[in-house]
C-alpha cells in the first residue's frame, strides 16, 4: 500500500504538472510532494495558480509540518526540503547538490528512507540528472520508480539520466502519469464522490 508521491521535474516542469495535478481529485489518499526547480523565484503566484485548477489543496510545504494525505506540497524556493522519520517536513539551506537548491535527489532520498516500499517517485521533464540517485534509491528502498518517457518530455535530459541509473518499472506519455498514480493508490473516484 503506497503512503506518499514524490515528484522531481526542472525545466517544463509547470507544464508538466498543470496536466498531472488536476487530475488528482478530493479524496485522493495520499500527499504528494514535489521539487520544482525554480531557483531563487517565489512560487507563491504558480501555487495560487494551482490551487484555482487542482481539487486538492496545494501549498508550500513547511518546516516541521506534519505530512497530510490529500495535500500537494512544494518545496520552498532555496531551501532543501526533507521527510523525517515521524513524517514531517524539515528545510535547510545546505549547499546546493546537482546545482538546485531545492535537490530533488535530496527529498526523494529522504522519503526513501521513510517511507522504503511505501513510496512513489516520479521524475518528469527536465535539464539536468537531478532525481535520477534518489530515484534508484526508491527503487533499492522497495518502492516504485516511474519516469515520464524523455520522448514526450520538453526537456529529455532529467527521465534520460533517471532511466539510465534508475531502471524504473515504468516509462509513461505525461497524459498517463495521472491514471497511474491513481490506480497504484487504489483510488476509486466514483467512491469518493458518494460522501
Amino acid at each position: 500500500m503506497y503512503k506518499a508521491i514524490v515528484i522531481g521535474t526542472s525545466y517544463g516542469g509547470p507544464d508538466a504538472l498543470k496536466i498531472i495535478l488536476p487530475r488528482l481529485s478530493i479524496g485522493f489518499p495520499v500527499p504528494v510532494i514535489i521539487v520544482l526547480h525554480i531557483g531563487d523565484h517565489s512560487n507563491e503566484v504558480f501555487i495560487d495558480y494551482m490551487n484555482s485548477i487542482c481539487p486538492l489543496e496545494v501549498k508550500e510545504a513547511e518546516s516541521n509540518e506534519k505530512i497530510r494525505e490529500g495535500f500537494i506540497y512544494f518545496a520552498p524556493p532555496n531551501y532543501h526540503l526533507l521527510i523525517e522519520s515521524d513524517f514531517t517536513f524539515s528545510l535547510t539551506t545546505d549547499q546546493k547538490h546537482n546545482f538546485s537548491r531545492p535537490s530533488i535527489d535530496i527529498l526523494f532520498e529522504s522519503a526513501a528512507w521513510a517511507y522504503s516500499q511505501s513510496l512513489i517517485g516520479v521524475v518528469l521533464t527536465g535539464a539536468n540528472s537531478d532525481g535520477a540517485a534518489g530515484l534508484k534509491m526508491i527503487r533499492d528502498f522497495g518502492g516504485m520508480a516511474i519516469i515520464q518517457n524523455p520522448c514526450s518530455a520538453i526537456s529529455p535530459a532529467m527521465p534520460r539520466a533517471a532511466l539510465k541509473i534508475a531502471r524504473p518499472e515504468v516509462r509513461l506519455r505525461l497524459e498517463e502519469i495521472p491514471d497511474k498514480l491513481i490506480e497504484l493508490v487504489g483510488f476509486n473516484k466514483k467512491n469518493s464522490e458518494m460522501f
